[in-house]
């Protein structure tokens, strides 16, 4: 534990999560590093998460209740990281649950090595593994055995993201675990600098990969921490698994198309954003081809092919190669991932 202890606020978006919410507010209450500042904003929720909120706020003098009306994840992302005074910055959806040691270790790798961002690992769990779960992240991971420093994360973001790959690399020594990460802003802790400037998009899904790139091309440095601090709730009803309207697949292939511009500007290959584009549009023509009202699919196809002309040869038959490997293993992932209870 370091002998200074820095404010670091925790940021949670709360959406009608009655039945987990409790589980997630006290993984976070209960962390081994206590000057916190907890953030939870309700987004105009229905149910009873906002008396939740609000009675946890009286017991607990770290939490701040935002009570906003309804505008969505990013709109109450914002709204967390306008208010947050912390010198570090941590996300957790209302529906997962943080190990008791998360922020303890996250901050003792990012004040120790100097990096820009801190990361640890996670494990996705049903809701039969609820109780299970709450009572084993209450011990504590053991302190971890291997750190991992690695620079360029923009890079690495574009290019490390098939698991096939990532045991290739380990297999050579190369740290292919430890330079994966996604979009999702849990199980990560931020130097507060990094958002100077930086929201997310409102009124729009995948508001977490359009400030991807840009997130990225500011870190000097990440530390991948090799220990299991994070547990990720699989439901059904979430958005990550249940929407698929038009507008979703299109606010997805936009992301997508960011990030590619991005990625080509800092000339680096957009391996993983070719992609998010190719996946989600043609999840897209698989559901609405056909379908009156499509001209929104029309552009969007156009779009994504206009930007794959942009790439070299090699380019393209390397994202093309890393695209049908990570197609693959989603198809695993969906069946195996997903269907949890």
């Amino acid at each position: 534990m370091p002998a200074r202890q820095p404010l670091v606020s925790i940021i949670v978006p709360v959406y009608n999560a009655q039945r987990y919410l409790p589980y997630c507010i006290e993984s976070i209450t209960g962390q081994t590093y206590p000057n916190l500042e907890i953030i939870l904003v309700d987004d105009g929720s229905t149910d009873d998460s906002p008396r939740i909120c609000d009675s946890y706020a009286v017991k607990d003098d770290r939490i701040v209740v935002i009570h906003q009306t309804n505008g969505g994840i990013a709109k109450a992302q914002n709204a967390g990281l306008d208010a947050a005074r912390g010198e570090f910055i941590a996300f957790a959806d209302n529906d997962d649950m943080l190990d008791s040691r998360n922020i303890e270790i996250l901050l003792h790798a990012l004040e120790s090595t100097g990096a820009s961002m801190s990361k640890g690992r996670w494990a996705q769990f049903g809701v039969s593994s609820l109780d299970d779960v709450a009572e084993r992240i209450g011990l504590g991971v053991e302190s971890p055995q291997t750190v991992t420093v690695f620079r360029n994360p923009l890079r690495a973001y574009q290019s490390v993201f098939c698991k096939s790959l990532r045991l290739l690399l380990d297999s050579l020594g190369r740290h292919g675990e430890a330079r994966y990460f996604n979009e999702a802003n849990w199980c990560r802790l931020y130097r507060r600098e990094l958002w100077d400037g930086v929201r997310f998009p409102e009124g729009m899904y995948a508001q977490d990969v359009m400030v991807a790139g840009e997130l990225y091309s500011r870190m000097d440095a990440v530390v991948d921490v090799d220990a299991v601090l994070y547990h990720w709730l699989q439901s059904g009803g979430s958005v990550t698994h249940s929407q698929r309207s038009l507008g979703f697949y299109h606010d997805n292939v936009m992301a997508g198309l960011t990030n590619f511009d991005h990625a080509m500007a800092n000339g680096i290959t957009p391996a993983r954003s070719y992609y998010t584009m190719t996946e989600q549009l043609r999840e897209a023509e698989q559901t609405y081809a056909g379908k009156h009202g499509t001209a929104l699919l029309d552009a969007d196809r156009d779009q994504v092919r206009k930007a794959i002309a942009r790439l070299t040869p090699f380019q393209r038959l390397r994202c093309r190669t890393l695209a049908t490997v990570r197609y693959a293993e989603k198809l695993v992932y969906d069946r195996r991932v997903k269907s949890m209870r």
